[in-house]
């Protein structure tokens, strides 16, 4: 797979705004932002709203994620491109989430909303109007999902990786430092996962680094790519944009996304917790 497969530059969005063929999407852990301005023609899925189940701690099922796509006027051979701030956060949560119910083509915009903007390109107010699809998802694909006995099942035996601050891998905090700290019981880390923070995958500017930089990060974290690898963070969405560099970029092939994160693991009974950094 070569980047082309799976991301987009700025140039060629620019080039595509009005193709009907494409839907460019934004993605942000600040749900307002797109409220303020966006892309021309963009439009917007909210990852708390649209994305998760609205009773219990789950995604939304099949039938939810195609009622969301087809009112989004997304169809089966749209090419959907995400894009978001922070280096693609959660727009990188968003593209784990259409490849989970079988969407093949889609595809990021390199560097994302901070890309766009360094660059000084042309952002608008309006929201764009699409007609309406039947779209139809596939089951989801749970080979590159993980579940908390996948974790404890990988212990010592294949690679963990924690993609949160060092603090947090730390237990000093629970969550971001600019966000409540709350929801898991616990702090800490699982036991053998290493700490590589996802924001190491990006460069300044918020594209993604090359092949040649990333293999030689992961490899300096004792990260053997030939294992089976599962990325972990609080809630699943910045574990995705690591998801997205080894499974992706990298073309590696056993790589889940553990969604459930620190916010179940760090609240289970039982469970083996290690607190400090790598060791």
């Amino acid at each position: 797979m070569s980047r082309s497969d799976v991301l987009v530059d700025a140039d060629w969005v620019q080039d595509h705004l009005d193709d009907p063929k494409v839907a460019i999407v934004e993605v942000d852990e600040d749900t307002s932002a797109y409220e303020k301005n966006h892309i021309k023609n963009a439009i917007r899925i909210d990852w708390t709203k649209d994305l998760q189940d609205p009773v219990r701690r789950d995604f939304v099922d099949q039938e939810g994620f195609e009622k969301l796509l087809s009112e989004k006027g997304i169809a089966n051979d749209t090419l959907v491109v995400l894009y978001g701030g922070n280096n693609n956060w959660f727009a990188s949560y968003a593209y784990w989430y259409f490849k989970l119910y079988g969407h093949e083509n889609v595809k990021l915009l390199d560097g994302g909303r901070k890309k766009w903007e360094l660059d000084a390109r042309e952002l608008v107010e309006e929201v764009p109007e699409r007609a309406t699809t039947e779209y139809k998802a596939k089951p989801q694909d749970t080979s590159i999902r993980a579940f908390r006995d996948d974790v404890v099942a990988a212990i010592g035996a294949q690679n963990l990786v924690d993609v949160r601050s060092p603090d947090e891998f730390s237990g000093k905090l629970l969550a971001p430092a600019h966000l409540p700290q709350e929801q898991s019981q616990r702090p800490g880390h699982v036991p053998s996962a290493r700490n590589i923070p996802w924001s190491k995958n990006a460069n300044d500017d918020g594209t993604f680094k090359s092949d040649d930089e990333l293999k030689e990060l992961y490899a300096e974290e004792q990260v053997d790519l030939a294992k089976d690898t599962i990325a972990y963070c609080r809630i699943g969405e910045r574990s995705a944009l690591t998801w997205f560099v080894l499974h992706e970029l990298l073309g590696v092939e056993n790589v889940k996304n553990y969604d459930g994160s620190w916010t179940e693991y760090g609240s289970l009974v039982g469970v083996p917790i290690e607190l400090g950094a790598n060791k």
